[in-house]
């Protein structure tokens, strides 16, 4: 059985005096693909934001690699193994792509290394290849995605956290993405994933969580949810 690469046990943070997550607990091990399902509001964002460091939980513990991380700033979080592709892609729009890139290794000092995790990102992501001295703000929003999931595996992360990473893109995008992450995986990233297209995470995924209003509400795995009635009724459509 592998070990977890990242545990949530009883988490609540707030935003001023909104209690956005109820003391959550999740875990997710190395090398899985965990997802996390909910409505708008439901406390998705705010999970990942905790995790990496950005929002300080009031209580509860958080460790990566079974190190507590709670109140450690972002960066050395990053240095911990974990990247974070917000949602709305947050890249520098008046940068390059391969400047975009570059920045997403700034804590490393391995030039060799980092020139050849370009590479490969451009190899998972060819177009960007085409484009790698063209202005960011340039570029399509699927490109735009694929730039960001680029530049979070820039510093090698052993967990990589995914934020709606399919939003507002095309199908033929979408499968690209999520293609990309599939062979992220098989390298040995552990990802978590926050996804408004349930079918597509919950395939994806060996295991899924569901929060309603910032508290666990179901949990399984990936097939378990897909065929279970209660998440094709809310997030299938069904």
């Amino acid at each position: 059985m592998s070990e977890p690469i990242l545990q949530l046990q009883d988490v609540h943070p707030y935003y001023g005096h909104i209690h956005a997550l109820k003391g959550i607990a999740l875990e997710v091990n190395e090398g899985e693909i965990v997802t996390l399902l909910g409505a708008n509001g439901a406390g998705k964002s705010t999970t990942l934001r905790a995790i990496s460091g950005l929002l300080r939980p009031r209580q509860g513990e958080i460790k990566i690699a079974g190190r507590s991380v709670v109140g450690l700033p972002a960066h050395q979080i990053v240095y911990l193994g974990v990247s974070h592709a917000p949602e709305g892609r947050r890249i520098f729009l008046n940068l390059t792509v391969g400047e975009n890139l570059a920045l997403g290794a700034y804590l490393r000092r391995d030039r060799d290394g980092i020139a050849k995790d370009a590479e490969r990102a451009y190899a998972l992501f060819p177009v960007l290849a085409e484009r790698r001295a063209q202005v960011a703000g340039t570029l399509s929003g699927g490109e735009q995605q694929m730039l960001a999931v680029g530049r979070a595996l820039m510093s090698r992360p052993k967990l990589l956290l995914l934020d709606e990473p399919s939003l507002g893109l095309a199908p033929q995008v979408v499968e690209r993405i999520f293609g990309v992450l599939r062979d992220v995986n098989r390298d040995g990233v552990a990802l978590l994933l926050v996804e408004q297209n349930a079918h597509k995470a919950l395939q994806l995924a060996h295991r899924a969580y569901v929060l309603e209003t910032g508290a666990i509400a179901m949990s399984g795995t990936g097939k378990q949810l897909l065929a279970g009635p209660e998440v094709r009724k809310a997030y299938l459509g069904e």
